[in-house]
């Protein structure tokens, strides 16, 4: 029966899985300089925003991966390198990173104090990394953190005709884990997993008795009334 094939001893199993060829952490820090950033309509009146009507010290951030595209691996090329003594030829990596950064700024409390968005860059860093990544293999980034702080604010009045515009500087700061990995059909001897015990259902709850009025009812039998206001 197939149920017994899942108990007992161990078994020599076939697996697909991944071999991790090389595996790295890093930590990258870069600044932005976003300019001429419109300043947008205030979402509540529709009303142009200017410069006085925004709060310089609460300019934030957010950054976050593109959606299109947000790691390329560009190119590897085989270089031989001296580690403890023997040559090893490695791969150097050209990674392209791709990034998405919002602007946010709050109103001046005469207008509410709302948060708004001020707008959305797209920019792009590039980066080489040392890997055992031969041809074949897959480069894989994970950003473990990602974030961001503005540095600098500065708010450019524009003309009667001109919309006014925010000038920002971001530090960007990434920490990444950067993985070569390739597919691989595995040999190996396991035990099957097992399913686990089925959990029972809670007991059905006792009747329960809605909150009674004894203030009103019943009343004490002596045929006296008390007015309720």
């Amino acid at each position: 029966m197939q149920s017994d094939n899942l108990t007992g001893g161990q078994e020599l199993l076939c697996i697909n899985t991944e071999k991790v060829f090389d595996w790295i952490l890093n930590e990258a820090t870069f600044d932005l300089s976003l300019n001429d950033l419109e300043l947008p309509v205030n979402p509540v009146t529709g009303d142009q925003l200017e410069c006085d009507d925004i709060d310089l010290d609460t300019v934030t951030c957010t950054v976050a991966p593109a959606e299109v595209d947000p790691i390329v691996v560009l190119d590897r090329e085989d270089q031989v390198f001296t580690v403890d003594g023997e040559e090893v030829t490695l791969q150097i990596v050209n990674l392209r990173k791709n990034f998405d950064v919002t602007i946010f700024v709050d109103l001046v409390p005469e207008l509410g104090g709302a948060t708004v968005e001020v707008g959305t860059v797209e920019f792009t860093r590039c980066e080489q990394v040392i890997l055992c990544a031969p041809d074949g293999t897959d480069v894989d980034v994970t950003y473990t953190d990602l974030d961001c702080f503005v540095c600098t604010a500065a708010c450019d009045p524009g003309t009667t005709t001109e919309v006014d515009e925010l000038d920002v500087t971001v530090t960007v700061r990434l920490c990444q884990s950067i993985q070569s990995t390739f597919d691989v059909t595995l040999e190996i001897v396991a035990d099957f997993c097992q399913p686990r015990d089925i959990l029972p259902f809670p007991p059905c709850p006792a009747p329960t008795m809605p909150q009674q009025c004894p203030a009103v009812f019943p009343n004490n039998g002596n045929g006296d009334t008390n007015d309720i206001g």
